[in-house]
């Protein structure tokens, strides 16, 4: 006789829930039992909202990106319980698995150590959570197709369930899924088995499941949650993706950074679909550089690259609205240009208010402009110049009130060390 008690998965031991989810029984509707809604579980979240217990998530990316590298310092944040990346770890320290497809192991040892020594990560802070492996050397294939069609390799999800389950992983990272696997990646068919069954792993084993994707080719444009490579299955399939973006010029001038290099080594995490959770404020991750010691008298030591947390930069640091003020009382009393070209640029007028450099610190001198003339503090008009040339002049927009200003910042502390922001920040 089957039972009028509805099965609750969440409350059931990982083996328990396995057996449950694959034993045949007849279809049957079950009523809604109306729980408690203070007695359900809570979700559960491994690291902020990217890696949830029993759920895929996606990471999608283009070439070059730094999925990998990203990927790693995922891994030591879980290994060692340290937010590495700002984002909390609600369960503290988590095994993990590394299961990297395309280098071997001496590479990637070189890159989980350049990663270690970056962050000051030791074998005393995690223990033995850490797991890595290369499909080079061991190699990993969940599915096949032939003229038949595709098969899935169900001793293979069996080996990597048992080795998860003896380990105590709650997390596996396969790097890149397009190498998982040897079906055709548009098959939405194949790909749709494939993502569902990495998912029902994740829910018989109670780990999370990240796999790392390719993007199609985007002419340019950001990437979303919806342009990963071949199928949208795996995406569908996927409770949480992971789109990651380098920071484009346009961003880079919002921000007023000048060095291009800088703004190269810079990727943004967008949460670009999160089912499980409200989506997440984009996180900034800088790639940076580890030398490896590894060099002698005859060879150089190696190089490699790491991901770490970026904040964003506020131009407005240090600023208030003192600083505005100053500016319109002055820009009333001259005659200044727009153009950053002309010699009486309005940004030399502001970096002289605000205790900076016209040239060392343009790039933020021309973000704060952006920003006061998108709020209506400056505009322009066009009038002649002493060589009768009609050209745009900075103006006031609207005037600050001097009953607006507050306490101006001791002289010494203009600009970087004002700190006079907050409520009176013109922004």
């Amino acid at each position: 006789m089957l039972s009028s008690e509805p099965l609750d998965f969440a409350a059931l031991q990982p083996d328990e829930a396995a057996a449950r989810i694959n034993r045949p029984s007849a279809l049957r509707a079950t009523p809604y039992r109306w729980p408690d809604p203070a007695s359900l579980p809570r979700r559960q979240w491994l690291l902020g909202h990217w890696l949830l217990r029993g759920e895929v998530t996606a990471i999608i990316a283009p070439g070059g990106t730094g999925k990998s590298t990203i990927g790693n310092a995922i891994a030591l944040c879980l290994a060692s319980g340290q937010p590495l990346l700002g984002k909390p770890l609600h369960r503290g320290p988590q095994a993990v698995w590394i299961f990297n497809l395309e280098d071997g192991t001496d590479e990637l040892e070189r890159q989980l150590s350049a990663a270690c020594a970056y962050h000051g990560i030791g074998p005393d802070d995690c223990g033995n959570r850490l797991h890595l492996d290369s499909g080079l050397v061991q190699p990993l294939c969940t599915a096949s197709e032939d003229r038949d069609g595709f098969t899935l390799a169900e001793d293979v999800f069996a080996q990597l369930a048992a080795t998860i389950r003896d380990l105590g992983i709650a997390t596996v990272i396969v790097d890149p899924f397009v190498s998982s696997h040897a079906v055709r990646e548009s098959s939405n068919e194949a790909i749709d088995a494939i993502a569902k069954r990495w998912k029902r792993l994740a829910q018989e084993t109670g780990c999370a499941v990240v796999l790392v994707h390719h993007t199609k080719k985007l002419g340019g444009r950001e990437v979303t949650a919806e342009d990963g490579r071949g199928a949208v299955a795996l995406r569908d399939a996927a409770r949480v993706v992971l789109p990651l973006n380098a920071m484009s010029q346009a961003e880079a001038e919002e921000l007023g950074i000048t060095d291009p290099a800088l703004r190269r080594s810079l990727v943004r995490v967008d949460t670009g679909k999160a089912n499980r959770a409200p989506p997440d404020a984009a996180t900034w991750i800088k790639l940076e550089s580890q030398c490896l010691d590894n060099g002698d008298g005859s060879e150089p030591a190696d190089y490699v690259g790491v991901a770490c947390l970026w904040e964003k930069p506020d131009v407005f640091h240090g600023l208030s609205t003192w600083h505005l003020y100053m500016v319109q009382q002055r820009l009333a009393a001259g005659d200044w240009r727009e153009s950053v070209q002309a010699k009486d640029w309005v940004g030399h007028l502001v970096a002289d208010v605000a205790g900076l450099s016209a040239e060392a610190d343009k790039g933020r001198i021309k973000a704060i402009l952006r920003t006061w003339f998108r709020n209506g503090a400056l505009a322009t008009e066009h009038r002649r110049d002493a060589k009768g040339n009609d050209r745009p002049f900075v103006i006031v927009g609207n005037p600050v009130e001097h009953s607006e200003i507050g306490r101006p910042p001791h002289p010494e502390k203009w600009g970087g060390e004002s700190g006079e922001g907050g409520e009176d920040d013109p922004r």
